[in-house]
This record gives C-alpha cells, structure tokens and sequence, in this order.
C-alpha cells in the first residue's frame, strides 16, 4: 500500500484536517481541498505547493502563502524566511503520530483503517 498523507495543523502542530490519497498523486491535487474554509494569517507549506492558482486560491481566502519558490520557476517569488522556519510544526506532528506503533510500522492493510488510525492517534495528539 503506497499512500501519502496531506495534513493541515494549527500554529500548535494541532491536527486540522487529514487526507489520503495514493502515493503517485502529487500534492496539489488535494492543497485546495486541504485549505478550504481555513482563513489563517498565514499558509506555510513547502516547494511542492508552490503555483499561481494556488498561490492565488491563497491570497483570495485573505491568508499570506509563505511558500519557497520551486525551483524550476524561471522568476523567483519571495518568501518570509523566518516565518517559513516555523514549518517545522508539521514535521513535529508527524512525529507525534509516528509514535503509536501502528502508524509506524503500517500495520494497517487498508487505506481507510491506517485512516482511520491516524485519526485515533490525531485524537490523542489533541488531547495532550
């Protein structure tokens, strides 16, 4: 099983919304659906969010994106650097969740049991 998780925390790396899809999807595919009806100050995500409708679908929600430019893109668009580092509050939550064993290890066969697990564990990451 070969899937990838989309996930949106608050500023306390707090689960808001979590999304499966199967691994060779590419992000983009579920970020609108990943933000929608959120309205933060700012979005930071990474280089794999990074395009015009996006940054637009942004923008129109009354948020900043603070995404690095992919580095393909032929003009460069700037980026708050130090609000970016505050990214690390995602990779912290992953490794909440990495600490049920079950999430870990991918005891799950099923797509929606391993779902249904990341929520388990998302529960108990809310309430600590």
């Amino acid at each position: 099983m070969s899937t990838k998780l989309h996930i949106a925390v608050d500023a306390l790396g707090n689960p808001l919304r979590i999304m499966l899809t199967p691994g060779q999807r590419h992000e983009m595919t579920q970020a609108k659906a990943l933000i929608a009806d959120f309205s933060p100050d700012f979005l930071i995500a990474d280089t794999a969010y990074d395009s015009d409708d996006f940054r637009a679908r942004v923008a129109k929600q009354g948020s900043i994106a603070v995404i690095p430019s992919n580095p393909s893109r032929a003009q460069a668009i700037a980026h708050d650097k130090h609000l970016y580092k505050e990214r690390h509050v995602i990779e912290c939550f992953i490794n909440k969740i990495k600490h049920f064993r079950r999430i870990a290890s991918r005891y799950e066969k099923t797509a929606r049991n391993f779902l249904a697990m990341i929520h388990l564990a998302s529960i108990m990451v809310w309430l600590r």
